[in-house]
C-alpha cells in the first residue's frame, strides 16, 4: 500500500493511493497515518478496505507521510563514496544524530533557507518508518518492526553543521529541513530495501544518482543497532544516509539559493519537488 496524508499544514487527513493513481480518503476508517494504524494489525485492517469504496480526493496538498513522529534519527556517512567526497573516513560504527521533528514538512512544500545560511545543501535518503516498538531486537528480526519506507530529504546547512562547533543537529534541524513522503510505502511492496535506485536534481541538473545497494550499514542492521541504545516507537523515522553528489563535495562546493528547485526520488517510493526560499 501507498499511504499518505493530505490537506493544509496541521489539518492533514489520512489517505491512500490506489492502483490507478487516485488519492482515496481514509478518514472514515483511521484517525491518521501513525500510531497503531501503522502496526502490523493496523496495516492489515487498512489493507482489508476496498479502495474503490473510499471517496476520491483531488487537488490537495500532500503532507508528511506519517504523523506522530517522536524521533527523527539520521545516519551519517553511510555510503563509502559519500564519506570520501566529504573527506571523512567510513565510521567503524554508524554515526547517529537527530533531526528535530519540527523540521518535518510535506514532500513538495517550500523549503526555507535559514537566516545567515550560506551553505544549504541537499541529500536524498531512504527513510525507514517504524511500525511497532523495537527494543534490543536482532538483525534477523529487525524488519518485522518496520512499517514501510519513504523518500527523505535530509536538507543540511553545512556551516551550521561543521563550522559552528558541537553536534551536527543544529545544521540539520532548521524549519522545513525534513521533507518526507509523498507516501509511506508498506514493506510488502519493497521486497529488498537494499536495491533501490535514488536520484536528485537541482534546477534540472542531475546531482545524485545512486542506490541503497551501496550502503555501508543496511536497514536491518540499523534498526537492530539503534534499538540497542533506545526504544524505537511507531512513527519514528530513520533517515539512512545519502549517496555521493552533495554540494559540499563538489569542487568548488555548490550550495542552494533562493529560487532553486530541487527534485528527488527513490525507485517505487515516489518523488519530491521543492522550491527554496529565504526564511523571513
Amino acid at each position: 500500500m501507498k499511504l499518505m496524508r493530505v490537506g493544509k499544514p496541521g489539518q492533514e487527513r489520512p489517505a491512500l493511493l490506489d492502483k490507478d493513481g487516485k488519492v482515496r480518503d481514509l478518514s472514515a476508517h483511521v484517525s491518521d497515518i501513525g500510531g497503531r494504524h501503522i502496526s502490523p494489525e493496523g496495516l492489515a485492517e487498512i489493507a482489508a478496505i476496498d479502495p474503490s469504496s473510499l471517496p476520491v480526493i483531488e487537488g490537495e496538498r500532500i503532507g508528511a507521510c506519517v504523523a506522530g513522529t517522536g524521533k527523527f534519527i539520521c545516519i551519517g556517512l553511510n555510503y563509502s563514496d559519500h564519506a570520501a567526497e566529504s573527506g571523512m573516513a567510513v565510521p567503524p560504527e554508524p554515526v547517529i544524530f537527530m533531526k528535530a521533528t519540527s523540521a518535518i514538512c510535506g514532500p513538495n512544500d517550500t523549503v526555507l533557507i535559514p537566516r545567515g545560511s550560506e551553505k544549504t545543501d541537499w541529500e536524498v535518503e531512504l527513510g525507514v518508518v517504524i511500525g511497532k516498538t523495537a527494543k534490543y531486537v536482532s538483525e534477523a528480526d529487525a524488519l518485522d518492526y518496520v512499517a514501510g519506507y519513504c523518500v527523505s530529504h535530509d536538507v543540511s546547512e553545512r556551516a551550521f553543521q561543521t563550522e559552528r562547533s558541537g553536534q551536527w543537529t543544529k545544521g540539520k534541524s532548521c524549519d522545513t529541513f525534513g521533507p518526507i513522503g509523498p507516501w509511506l510505502v508498506t514493506k510488502d511492496e519493497v521486497p529488498d530495501p537494499q536495491a533501490l535506485s535514488m536520484w536528485l536534481t537541482v534546477n534540472g541538473e542531475k546531482m545524485q544518482d545512486g542506490s541503497s545497494q551501496t550502503m555501508v550499514y543496511n536497514v536491518a542492521f540499523l534498526v537492530s543497532y539503534l534499538s540497542q541504545f533506545m526504544s524505537l516507537h511507531p512513527g519514528d523515522v530513520i533517515s539512512t544516509g545519502t549517496p555521493p553528489g552533495v554540494g559540499m563535495g563538489m569542487k568548488p562546493p555548490r550550495y542552494l539559493k533562493t529560487g532553486d528547485v530541487v527534485e528527488l526520488g527513490i525507485q517505487g517510493l515516489g518523488n519530491q519537488r521543492q522550491v527554496f526560499a529565504a526564511d523571513a
